[in-house]
């Protein structure tokens, strides 16, 4: 079956960078579209972006300019590169391909 594990959360300050992995097994990675999402506490999750097969990219309005989402499908690994990080962007981030889902990864960001 399709196991995602996503790493790369942590503790940063407002303005700093993250780099986040989901790394992929059981499935053919590069034919399937990548999706970041979050859930911040008492939130429901929500969007933030994704990556298509051919490498066409889409984002949340919020994270537009500060985010990129890239693939690297030899490795079948997705990143998603966080800059200029908020208090706001503070919740598990999880790595969504086809109907599977990863454990998610924490990201606090503290002002």
């Amino acid at each position: 079956q399709v196991q995602l594990v996503e790493s790369g959360g942590g503790l940063v300050q407002a303005g700093g960078s993250l780099r986040l992995s989901c790394a992929a097994s059981g499935t053919i990675f590069s034919i399937y579209a990548v999706g970041w999402h979050r859930q911040a506490p008492g939130k429901q999750r929500e969007y933030v972006a994704s990556i298509t097969d051919g490498g066409i990219t889409d984002y949340q309005g919020s994270v537009k300019g500060r985010f990129t989402i890239s693939r690297d499908n030899a490795k079948n690994t997705a990143y998603l590169q966080m800059n200029n990080l908020k208090p706001e962007d503070t919740a598990v981030y999880y790595c969504g391909l086809g109907r599977s889902w990863g454990q998610g990864t924490q990201v606090t960001v503290s002002s």
